[in-house]
C-alpha cells in the first residue's frame, strides 16, 4: 500500500511566531546581516537629488520616503541596512529632485523591482540605475549632454547650451539651461528627431562667456548626429572667453626626460627627438628593482607638450597617465613618444607607396627597423623596462594608427599591445585589410581600434565604414572580444582634442592594473 505524503505549508514569520507561542517554547533567535547597498546612478542625475530605497520590509521604511542613500562621489550612492539572513527582500529606488522618478531600462520601460537575499558571507549588494523617468516610462529618443568644465569655473554660475536647433535655442547664448550633475559635471536631456545633425557650444549665458580652447582660442562647434535611442554626448570645456590671461600649457606633468636628436642608422630616415614619461614612484628607493611595461607612441611632439604640438594642442598623455596610474586604474608603465619627421611623416608611417599622389611613400619597414633594432634597445638599456613582447605596446593615430597595426603584424615578437586610433585604412586601396585577410589566424596581439563618426569624408578620410571593415577582418581571423576592443565615438573628430579625450580608455584597455 502506497502512502501519500502532503507537503507542509511554508512557515511565514507570523505563523512561526504563533506556533512558538502556543507551544510554550522559546522563540528562535533571528540572525541579521548588515548589508551595504551600493547604487550606481546615471551621470545626468542632479547633484541635489535625494535617492531612496523603497520596499515592504521594515528596513526600507526608515522614513516616509524609504531608506535614504547617501552620495559617495562619482555616480555612487550607498546606505546600510540590517536584514534577516536568508530572507529575500524586494525593493526599488526612487529619486526626488524635485519631481519623483523611478529606474527605467535603457529602452525607457520601467525597470521593476530588485530582489536580494542577505547572506552572512556577503556584506555588499550592488545595483545600477540605467536611467530615470516617470513611473509609466518614456518613449522616443533622448539625448543627454554631459559637460565637464574647468575647475576655476565660478560654482554659482549657470551653464547653458547654445546650438543650431530650436531645442538648443537657435544659437541664443542662453539657449538651454544645464543642471549640476554627478561627478562635477553639468547635464541636460533633450529629444530630437533621429538623424538630426547638431552643432553646439557651452556658455555661461552670453557670447562673452563662451567656451574656448586651453590657449584661449576659438574652437570649432561640437557636432553630433542623433540616433533613435537613449544616448550620452559628453564633452569638455577647456577655458572660458572671459577668463582673461590663459594659464601656461600643461607640460611636463610627472617625471619627463628627452633623448635629443636621435639619428637612425638608415640614411633615408631623419633624426628626431624622443620624449620619455616615467611613472609615479619610478625613482623611489622601494621601487629600485621594479621593471615596467613600455608603450611606444608615434607623433611624440603632440603627446605631452602644447608648445611643440600641432595647432598648439596636445594629447595630455602625461596628465592622463599620471592620474590613472595614481588611481590604480592602469598598470604603472613607461611611455616613449617618438617625434615624427615632419614632411617625411607620411613616408615613414606607410607600408607601401600610393601613386600617383604618394609615389615616394612606403618607408614603414625602415621606420620599424629603427624602432625595433635601435630605439627599443636604447630605451631598455637606459630605463628599467620589461623587455618582453607581452609588456610592450605601440600606438598612434591616423597614419600612426595604420603603422601601429602594420608593425604589430610584422613584429608580433616585439609589440603585442596595439593602439590603432582613427586608423587611415584607406591608404593604398585598403592595403592593411588585405594584409589581415592573408593571415592564417590571430596573432598574440591585444588591439584597441577606434573611430569617430565625424572624422571626415572622401577618398582620403578616416571613415566608420573602413574602420568597421578592418574590425570585421580581424574578427574573421579569430581575434576574441577579450583581445580586440572596437569603439565608435559619437561626434568624434580627427584631431588631438578628440584623441586626448579617449586616451584614458585606451590606456585602461591596453595596460589594465595587475592583480
Amino acid at each position: 500500500m502506497r502512502t501519500s505524503v502532503l507537503p507542509l505549508p511554508r512557515l511565514t514569520p507570523l505563523l512561526l511566531a504563533a506556533l512558538v507561542a502556543l507551544s510554550g517554547c522559546p522563540a528562535p533567535t533571528e540572525v541579521y546581516t548588515e548589508v551595504e547597498f551600493d547604487v550606481t546612478v546615471p551621470p545626468e542625475t542632479p547633484v541635489s537629488a535625494q535617492v531612496f530605497l523603497q520596499g515592504e520590509h521594515p528596513a526600507f521604511r526608515a522614513s516616509a520616503r524609504g531608506l535614504e542613500l547617501f552620495y559617495q562621489g562619482g555616480q555612487l550612492f550607498s546606505a546600510r541596512a540590517k536584514l534577516p539572513e536568508g530572507e529575500e527582500v524586494t525593493f526599488t529606488a526612487k529619486l526626488f529632485s524635485p519631481e519623483e522618478q523611478v529606474p527605467l531600462e535603457r529602452s525607457g520601460q520601467p525597470a521593476g523591482s530588485w530582489r536580494y537575499a542577505a547572506r552572512a558571507d556577503e556584506e555588499k549588494a550592488g545595483f545600477t540605475v540605467e536611467r530615470w523617468g516617470p513611473p509609466e516610462g518614456l518613449t522616443g529618443p533622448q539625448t543627454v549632454f554631459l559637460v565637464t568644465v574647468p575647475a576655476t569655473t565660478p560654482p554659482d554660475d549657470v551653464l547653458w547650451l547654445s546650438g543650431n536647433q530650436p531645442e538648443l535655442g537657435n544659437w541664443n547664448p542662453a539657449g538651454v539651461k544645464l543642471h549640476k550633475a554627478m561627478d562635477n559635471m553639468y547635464a541636460t536631456s533633450l529629444s530630437f528627431q533621429p538623424g538630426t545633425s547638431l552643432e553646439f557650444k557651452a556658455t555661461r549665458g552670453s557670447w562673452a562667456t563662451v567656451e574656448k580652447d586651453m590657449l584661449g582660442q576659438e574652437i570649432d562647434n561640437h557636432v553630433f548626429k542623433t540616433g533613435e535611442d537613449y544616448e550620452h554626448v559628453p564633452f569638455s570645456v577647456e577655458w572660458w572667453a572671459d577668463f582673461g590671461s590663459v594659464p601656461p600649457p600643461q607640460v611636463r606633468t610627472g617625471d619627463i626626460e628627452y633623448l635629443v636628436a636621435v639619428k637612425p642608422k638608415d640614411p633615408t630616415l631623419r633624426e628626431r627627438d624622443v620624449i620619455v614619461w616615467l611613472p609615479p614612484g619610478y625613482d623611489q628607493p622601494e621601487n629600485a628593482s621594479r621593471r615596467y611595461p613600455v608603450l611606444y607612441m608615434h607623433d611624440g611632439q603632440n603627446l605631452m607638450d602644447a608648445t611643440t604640438a600641432a595647432y598648439s594642442r596636445e594629447w595630455n598623455v602625461d596628465e592622463t597617465a599620471q592620474r590613472l596610474v595614481e588611481a590604480g586604474e592602469v598598470e604603472p608603465l613607461i611611455i616613449v613618444g617618438v617625434y615624427n619627421a615632419e614632411e617625411e611623416r607620411i613616408a615613414e608611417y606607410t607600408p607601401v607607396p600610393f601613386p600617383p599622389n604618394y609615389p615616394d611613400a612606403g618607408r614603414a619597414d625602415a621606420y620599424g627597423r629603427f624602432l625595433v633594432e635601435e630605439l627599443k634597445p636604447r630605451i631598455d638599456a637606459r630605463y628599467r623596462t620589461r623587455k618582453d613582447a607581452a609588456s610592450t605596446g605601440l600606438a598612434g593615430s591616423s597614419l600612426g594608427g595604420l603603422v601601429s597595426l602594420y608593425l604589430g603584424l610584422e613584429y608580433p615578437n616585439t609589440f603585442t599591445r596595439l593602439g590603432v586610433i582613427s586608423p587611415s585604412v584607406w591608404w593604398a586601396d585598403r592595403d592593411i585589410i588585405q594584409r589581415v585577410e592573408q593571415l592564417s589566424g590571430p596573432l598574440p596581439l591585444r588591439i584597441w581600434e577606434d573611430i569617430g563618426t565625424d572624422e571626415g569624408s572622401g577618398p582620403e578620410a578616416e571613415t566608420v565604414t573602413d574602420a568597421e571593415d578592418l574590425y570585421k577582418a580581424l574578427k574573421a581571423k579569430g581575434w576574441s572580444d577579450a583581445n580586440l576592443k572596437y569603439t565608435v565615438v559619437p561626434g568624434g573628430r580627427h584631431n588631438e582634442r578628440a584623441w586626448s579625450q579617449r586616451f584614458g580608455d585606451i590606456l585602461r584597455f591596453l595596460f589594465p592594473p595587475t592583480p
